[in-house]
């Protein structure tokens, strides 16, 4: 099943279109535009990735809490491959930060902005207060969102690569390996989906539509 496919089918693609225009705001926002034609001003992109840093740690945790929600084995390893996967995606943003003498204790050390707290803690209620299909529901939009922006960028003829300060994180987030991890994520949505017998009516569906402030602002705010 090719990538595009997993986007738009099964229950990930039903949670997708349900999130409506919200979505479209989100993969195809001005910060992203101008990240793509390497415009974007750099102080804008350090504050971003500064945040996306400590955005990670919180999902880092919000992983760890599904693994004690799933139900077998299989199903844990595939979550905890995720975890792995969030912790192998922070050097980038390490080796992006080292370049404005930033190192990983000071950005670490960086005071969370308020839509950085809003977000990650709103997920991991979702984790505390539901189930792993809940869970997953509040995952998945920054996890395989991040794999259809990537795949976007990275095949937009519009795209300037050459000479793009930021042709790495484009790079990173269409990689084959990334996209490995975003497969068995949707898979694993797809099996906790079917044990749970998933319908329009789950509150899972309310779980994937972009939580106050929207998803595009998590862009916006530093753009």
């Amino acid at each position: 099943m090719s990538i595009t496919t997993l986007f738009e089918s099964g229950l990930y693609g039903r949670l997708r279109r349900h999130a409506g225009s919200h979505w479209q705001d989100y993969v195809d926002h001005p910060f992203l535009q101008q990240l793509a034609a390497g415009t974007l001003p750099e102080r804008a992109f350090r504050r971003y990735l500064t945040q996306d840093y400590l955005f990670l740690l919180h999902f880092a945790r919000a992983y760890a809490l599904l693994v004690s929600k799933l139900r077998t084995l299989p199903e844990m390893r595939a979550a905890t491959a995720s975890l792995n996967g969030i912790v192998a995606e922070l050097p980038l943003h390490v080796a992006y930060c080292a370049e404005w003498g930033l190192n990983e204790a000071q950005i670490a050390a960086q005071p969370e902005a308020a839509e950085t707290m809003n977000y990650t803690r709103y997920v991991l209620d979702i984790g505390h207060a539901g189930d792993a299909l809940d869970l997953l529901a509040g995952l998945l939009p920054c996890v395989a969102g991040y794999a259809e922006i990537g795949l976007r960028l990275l095949h937009d003829p519009a795209t300037q690569m050459e000479g793009n300060p930021y042709a790495s994180w484009i790079r990173n987030y269409g990689d084959e390996g990334y996209l490995a991890g975003v497969r068995a994520a949707i898979e694993l949505l797809e099996t906790v989906g079917q044990q749970r017998g998933a319908q329009a009516a789950s509150p899972s569906w309310r779980r994937f539509s972009p939580p106050p402030p929207s998803w595009s602002r998590h862009f916006g705010r530093w753009g």
